[in-house]
């Protein structure tokens, strides 16, 4: 088939899902657009980067970056501001409810002070607040369960078989290789393999983890049409990840489906406390296991890896040895710029690298010790939050464990707490919001389910429980 026909066909099927998805969720906010397209960008590539392909590999082009993608990101987070405040967002209640967090950014911003570059650390620190914005407009949607699954799917649909459209058809555009081997990586419509790896573990969760709760009702009409879509996503996740080879995100997966099982089993949900204890116990163990009895060579090896997990050990030691400060670092993302890159470049002999390739030590060294505690602070305490939405048996609740096991480990051997698709998925899902339009919740829900079901619209009784369950979606994302 040729390319630009192969191309057509992808839009117009993609056209066509957008439009006829049996998964749609009635009255769906047209708002939902603005993060559903950031988080794509995100997850595949800058703006400038699909229509003039790659930027040049420079210490400088990291410094200065694109002023296009600037500029289409301000308008993006200009739009969420608007869409925030036509809906009175409580910015005071929400900073209350997720102290950690709020601490952890201002600690970021704190740090650009003693940046050597602070003006790039704060354009940096600026956008990766600004795309923090984009997943309160999800979660201060009247329905935000539904406002979840709606951004997450309609991501899914579009760069799952986009990545698949490119790696058959247009393989100049879709194929890296590399500089020391000539190996050749596959990446469809990200930057690298391990984007491309992200990508499939998002999406594999979300449909395993969307499929789980809709077994039940399988034998509905509506249910097998969403059950099918579904598994070819699911299926094509897994193809895609195949060919990524990225071992990270497969043993990922792995761990997030165990845990989407238990957490959809009967056993497990009476005893959740048992779960409670088990996630974070497993990380605990890898830990002693990998520093404590230096096994982490054969646990690499016991997945398939390298010893040296592909030279990260190499890279490790190198900056280690680079003797940043160990209690403050060397600011907001700033560790990998100017003549520490270049001296990088120049004398580990590790490629172009620009990332330490684990997230906790590349938080110490933009932010030192107090980074990385901040940064646990906020782990146990959006674990708590999530594990009490379990224990609510609110479905999102299995959802956010698998994400919060599968974000622990994945970033210790990649990094992924600076703002990249998985990150922000796991912050859509750990942490609270104020509820929206608390006082007149009643007559939207209301209101938006008698057109949402003109059917049932006379039945006063339906569109109350309707309602009723409108109002728990909200406070599953709150603690009130």
């Amino acid at each position: 088939m040729p390319p630009f026909l192969a191309l057509i066909i992808w839009f117009v099927c993609l056209v066509l899902l957008f439009r006829f998805d049996p998964a749609k969720e009635p009255k769906t906010s047209i708002a939902l657009w603005i993060p559903t397209l950031a988080l794509s960008f995100i997850g595949s590539r800058n703006p400038t980067q699909w229509f003039v392909g790659q930027i040049s590999i420079s210490a400088q082009s990291f410094e200065e970056g694109s002023p296009v993608d600037r500029l289409i990101s301000l308008a993006l987070i200009l739009i969420a501001v608007v869409i925030l405040t036509r809906r009175s967002f409580k910015w005071g209640e929400f900073f209350g409810r997720n102290i950690a967090l709020s601490v952890m950014i201002g600690f970021g911003l704190l740090s650009v002070v003693w940046s050597d570059f602070a003006f790039v650390a704060f354009k940096r620190w600026f956008r990766d607040v600004g795309t923090l914005l984009f997943i309160l407009v999800v979660l201060s949607d009247p329905h935000p369960i539904g406002a979840v699954r709606t951004v997450l799917r309609r991501i899914c649909y579009l760069l799952v078989p986009l990545s698949i459209l490119l790696n058959k058809y247009f393989p100049d555009y879709s194929r890296s290789y590399s500089g020391w081997t000539g190996a050749v990586s596959l990446q469809g419509a990200t930057t690298s393999k391990n984007m491309l790896g992200v990508l499939c573990l998002v999406s594999a969760l979300f449909f395993l983890w969307d499929s789980a709760g809709r077994w039940s009702k399988r034998k509905d009409r509506r249910t097998k049409r969403i059950l099918l879509v579904n598994a070819a996503f699911l299926l094509m996740s897994l193809s895609l990840l195949a060919d990524a080879h990225s071992t990270t995100s497969t043993v990922c997966l792995v761990l997030g489906a165990s845990v989407i099982a238990l957490g959809n089993s009967k056993t497990w949900q009476r005893h959740p406390g048992a779960l409670k204890i088990l996630l974070p116990a497993t990380f605990l163990i890898y830990l002693v296991m990998s520093f404590g009895f230096d096994m982490s060579g054969s646990l690499a090896q016991s997945v398939g890896k390298d010893p040296t997990l592909t030279d990260r050990t190499k890279i490790w030691s190198f900056v280690l040895g680079m003797h940043t400060n160990p209690i403050i670092g060397c600011g907001y993302q700033s560790f990998w710029l100017g003549p520490r890159l270049d001296f990088f470049w120049n004398n580990a002999g590790l490629g172009h690298l620009n990332e330490a390739h684990n997230g906790y030590l590349g938080l110490y060294l933009d932010e030192g010790f107090i980074g990385v505690g901040l940064l646990l602070v906020f782990l146990i305490s959006s674990y708590r939050l999530i594990y009490g939405r379990f224990k609510q048996k609110a479905d999102i609740g299995v959802l956010g464990l698998a994400t919060w096991i599968c974000i622990v480990f994945y970033n210790m051997s990649e990094q992924s707490f600076e703002g990249g698709l998985f990150y922000l998925v796991f912050l859509m899902l750990g942490i609270s919001v104020p509820i929206f339009a608390r006082k007149n919740l009643r007559a939207t829900a209301i209101s938006s389910d008698a057109e949402a079901y003109p059917e049932i619209a006379k039945d006063g009784a339906v569109l109350e429980t309707m309602t009723v369950v409108h109002r728990y979606e909200q406070i599953a994302f709150s603690r009130s």
